[in-house]
């Protein structure tokens, strides 16, 4: 039986960090702009980077939960490397000789790590983030976050829609972004608190962070 995703309130869990990349990869996978050398949204980085990065964010946060004493000052030390000076620095690529099915096949392999690593660390468990030491949740939620935000990224510039749930918008807000507005729309807000639009009153943010901490570990 599937693990029921989590109510709009309640906490976000492996089966939230599934279906969000499983709705990023159907919206991909639809894509007709053969090109993927084209800018992503605002970033700096093409859209096949961007998915790249993605791929390795999934997989950074799986493996950093995953040792038997996660690290708690430092990212586990796989090495890093950037294609081009202004590209991403990863630990993962993609073969581009694989196209763009490939690619994506990179990024559902990074999601199905993270979703397992998710599902089968005991809650007690803290690892290292730049954010604050973080638990299972809040590296899923982090995950998401990172799947919902850089496939509207490449979304932008594939010219195709993406519009995530709202309710998983809502869980990742209230797990990671505890002075976010509650009473705008949750994807505007999402976006808005990651510095990619604007909300009514609110201009569009330069900076922005997230906090992976629990609560009850204490706010930073």
């Amino acid at each position: 039986m599937a693990e029921a995703q989590g109510p709009p309130t309640g906490p976000v869990t492996a089966a939230d960090v599934e279906h969000a990349v499983r709705l990023a990869l159907a919206t991909l996978r639809g894509a007709e702009l053969p090109d993927w050398s084209v800018k992503a949204g605002s970033l700096e980085w093409d859209c096949w980077e961007t998915v790249e990065h993605l791929a390795d964010d999934l997989f950074s946060y799986a493996v950093q939960l995953s040792p038997a004493n996660p690290p708690l000052d430092t990212h586990v030390p796989f090495a890093w490397s950037r294609k081009r000076p202004e590209g991403p620095a990863n630990a993962v690529f993609a073969d581009r000789e694989a196209g763009p099915a490939g690619l994506l096949q990179v990024l559902d392999a990074s999601g199905a790590l993270l979703t397992a690593i998710v599902r089968t660390t005991p809650p007690t468990v803290r690892a290292h983030h730049i954010f604050g030491p973080a638990d299972p949740e809040g590296f899923a939620a982090m995950g998401i976050v990172e799947t919902l935000v850089h496939t509207h990224d490449v979304a932008k510039g594939l010219s195709i829609g993406w519009t995530p749930p709202a309710e998983l918008c809502d869980r990742v807000l209230a797990r990671l972004f505890p002075d976010a507005p509650t009473d705008t729309g949750r994807w505007p807000t999402l976006l808005w608190a990651t510095g990619r639009a604007e909300l009514p009153g609110r201009p569009r943010l330069t900076e922005w962070r997230w906090y992976g901490t629990p609560r009850a570990d204490g706010k930073p």
